[in-house]
């Protein structure tokens, strides 16, 4: 029997299903291998005795940080709300550490990378999240290359993924490398999930989620833009608009919105195809059309390129049964709405 031993780390205030999640699908390896190859799972407490979960549920550990614990294969930290609490506990970090430098692989689910962060384990290495924590990731950690829109990332031993259900895409990556695709097919099955998401593939976050003051100079162009998306917008012109040079524009948004404007327009124009795909049945001639992008392939290579994923694949995926509000979905694409 081939056996790999995986301790998933505990503190308070952790997600119960970035344990539960990687936990059954590891757990499923022993029954459908016909107990020829196995995961041994330990839990490992930042406390001692049991430890509460962001939904409630406690748990407890097998082991803590504190005690003797056996050489793991792999060490695994979910995320959780408690996740900020414990950044300044250099025990944790010590221990991260010391497991990177002797475990084969070490993994964090969700937000659980802030504590490879506090322990200086993520400077130069590319690194993911949940997108609604990236922007924090990326500002606390500026060594670290963070990737904001990808399932999971694998850097040298260190895996990140992004929020909650990634953690079962960071399981079945681990069978596959470990078992064999088969094995990994043959759990997600059981589990009735993907086999594997591509870890490039999209979290699908709203692309547009950062954005400047409501009242700051460029916020007019900003609007202008997401109004009218299918006229052909340049630097130069959208400068007009605001009687400022293009140079001083360009330097403004990028300054207050954090992306250059067109970034900002290229998202603002895959955010509305997505709503698009999602609540119409409109061709993708058509919707290329109305988002300002020259035709339908221009479209399909710019919408898979960022996201990974074809926009007819997208559409089977995310397609909404309600086709009431055909004509106004891409609208709810405004700064003053949450996108």
């Amino acid at each position: 029997m081939r056996k790999i031993t995986v301790a998933m780390v505990l503190f308070p205030g952790f997600q119960l299903l970035d344990i539960a999640g990687p936990k059954d699908a590891f757990a499923e390896v022993r029954i459908l291998s016909q107990g020829e190859c196995e995961y041994e799972m330990l839990t490992v407490g930042t406390t001692r005795g049991s430890v509460r979960s962001s939904s409630g549920l406690t748990v407890v550990p097998d082991r803590t940080i504190f005690d003797p614990c056996p050489q793991f294969d792999t060490v695994i930290i979910p995320g959780g709300l408690g996740i900020f609490e414990v950044l300044e506990d250099s025990t944790l970090s010590e221990w991260l550490v010391k497991q990177r430098r002797i475990s084969r692989r070490i993994a964090a689910i969700c937000n659980g990378v802030f504590a490879f962060g506090a322990a200086g384990m993520i400077d130069n290495r590319t690194v993911t999240t949940h997108w609604m924590d990236a922007a924090r990731l990326a500002s606390m950690f500026p060594k670290a290359n963070v990737e904001p829109d990808q399932i999971y990332v694998k850097d040298e031993g260190i895996y990140t993924t992004a929020g909650v259900t990634a953690g079962i895409d960071l399981a079945l990556v681990m069978i596959e490398e470990d078992f064999g695709k088969k094995m990994a097919l043959d759990v997600a099955k059981y589990l009735i999930v993907y086999v594997r998401r591509a870890g490039g593939q999209s979290q699908f976050s709203p692309l547009l989620e950062t954005q400047g003051a409501a009242d700051s100079q460029i916020q007019p162009v900003r609007q202008y833009l997401l109004d009218n998306l299918h006229l052909p917008h340049t630097m130069s012109s959208l400068a007009q608009r605001l009687n400022m040079s293009a140079r001083n524009l360009s330097r403004v948004f990028s300054k207050e919105c954090g992306v250059s404007l067109m970034a900002f327009l290229n998202d603002a124009r895959i955010d509305a195809a997505r709503r698009y795909l999602e609540s119409t049945d409109h061709t993708v001639s058509v919707i290329a059309r109305r988002c300002g992008f020259e035709s339908a392939d221009t479209l399909r290579r710019t919408f898979s390129k960022r996201l990974h994923i074809s926009p007819m694949e997208y559409r089977q995926r995310f397609r909404s049964n309600d086709l009431s509000n055909t004509e106004n979905a891409p609208k709810r694409n405004r700064v003053s709405e949450r996108v």
